[in-house]
């Protein structure tokens, strides 16, 4: 199993200075949403719908410390938002979620749990060993998930050597799990703590183990 190491450049140490990444690799197998897991996914919809209003939701930690970053790093986060406040905001105006594929769905369910921007990727797809975290480049060439091409000058961006892979606003189309994909990189990005990296670590691999027939499960924490 390829289990990705995580490298971080220095304007990142600079601009996120508590930052902690959960590294996750296991063997998996995907499939359509699991009703159990639809359930639980909109349970949790449910809760945060009658628990935030929308003025609230940028300051959950792990929400508010992803914008600092990116004001840190020159990025409007109101225009680019973290993909965890773009679920958080869907649900509280009321749109409810989506459902993908089990794989895609757990890491909804652990991103709105938890506050954190996580990127998930097919790891077969990833070149090289490792994944460095750095700052998005003038005119870098991104095609986020659905979304077509995505302007990440100064957004935080994970490459490996061919290019960028994942940014909080969005995961890039090269790298992205589908149907087929049986070897999973998750990086669980903590800019500020508001679920230990512990406790988030053990939420994701029990649901991949419930959901996803997680194998050979790896857990590692990096920090810069």
């Amino acid at each position: 199993m390829k289990e990705v190491q995580i490298g971080f450049e220095p304007e990142i140490a600079a601009a996120a200075p508590g930052l902690a990444v959960v590294r996750i690799a296991a063997e998996v197998v995907n499939g359509p949403t699991d009703p159990a897991l639809r359930r639980e996914l909109t349970e949790l919809a449910e809760r945060v719908e009658s628990s935030y209003a929308l003025q609230d939701i940028n300051h959950r930690p792990g929400i508010a410390a992803t914008r600092a970053a990116y004001k840190a790093l020159g990025k409007e986060p109101n225009r680019y938002r973290p993909a965890q406040e773009q679920l958080m905001r869907r649900i509280v105006n009321g749109k409810g979620l989506y459902f993908i594929d089990n794989l895609v769905d757990v890491c909804n369910y652990v991103s709105i749990a938890s506050g954190y921007a996580i990127g998930a990727f097919d790891s077969e797809k990833i070149a090289g060993d490792t994944l460095t975290l750095g700052v998005g480049r003038p005119g870098e060439p991104y095609e986020g998930i659905g979304r077509g091409p995505i302007n990440i000058e100064g957004m935080p961006v994970y490459r490996d050597v061919t290019g960028g892979v994942g940014t909080p606003t969005s995961d890039n189309e090269r790298t992205k799990i589908t149907p087929s994909t049986r070897q999973l990189t998750v990086c669980i990005n903590i800019y500020g703590e508001e679920m230990s990296p512990a406790e988030v670590a053990e939420l994701y691999s029990s649901l991949l183990r419930r959901y996803c027939s997680a194998t050979s499960l790896s857990v590692e924490i990096f920090r810069h």
